[in-house]
């Protein structure tokens, strides 16, 4: 007799020999609750990944947790790589340039959204002030919703770099927070 599961256990069938049927149900009852897009859907999303910048595999992961496309993105100047006085790096200008979607930046330290705008000049749609460091999530919600206006908080990804960017995401409600580096690897 199998030993009863124990924490951590996902509940699927013991492994042991003659456990082929169990294996089987098991495997039928997981593939069963998966849905089964049509193909055109599937090249749809395929295509938007691509317009996105983003690898399928995280543009599908965002739309099963959000239920919705992705319209925005936010990017923290630290992640574009843009400091007082400087223009944004060639690599960041051609990504955000493909880019289908709105494409805000968030300013940060003192660089001025304006700067922000003029440095990543056609790439950037608007440019924003990022919450302060060590802000409230409340400051943070409210300083990140001013930023998107009118576009709801789950259908915007933040690609930024470090843990307080990453609480910007968690603040404000949205559908996801990429590394920096990880976006830029993808598509």
């Amino acid at each position: 007799m199998a030993a009863a599961a124990g924490l951590g256990h996902n509940g699927g069938p013991t492994l042991e020999p003659g456990g082929s049927w169990r294996r089987h149900c098991w495997s039928k009852a997981r593939a069963d609750l998966l849905p089964t897009l049509p193909l055109e859907v599937l090249r749809r999303r395929v295509r938007r990944a691509a317009e996105l910048g983003l690898d399928y595999r995280t543009y599908a992961s965002v739309r099963a947790s959000t239920g919705h496309d992705v319209v925005a993105f936010l990017f923290s100047s630290n992640a574009l790589r843009v400091l007082p006085g400087k223009l944004l790096p060639d690599d960041r200008a051609e990504k955000l340039g493909r880019l289908v979607a709105d494409r805000i930046g968030l300013a940060q330290g003192r660089l001025a959204p304006a700067a922000l705008l003029a440095a990543a000049e056609g790439v950037l749609d608007a440019a924003h002030s990022a919450p302060r460091p060590f802000d409230v999530w409340s400051e943070q919600r409210r300083v990140i919703r001013s930023a998107l206006g009118r576009i709801p908080s789950d259908r915007v990804i933040l690609v930024g770099c470090g843990w307080n960017e990453r609480e910007w995401s968690q603040a404000a409600h949205l559908a996801a927070c990429l590394d920096v580096d990880r976006y830029m690897a993808a598509g």
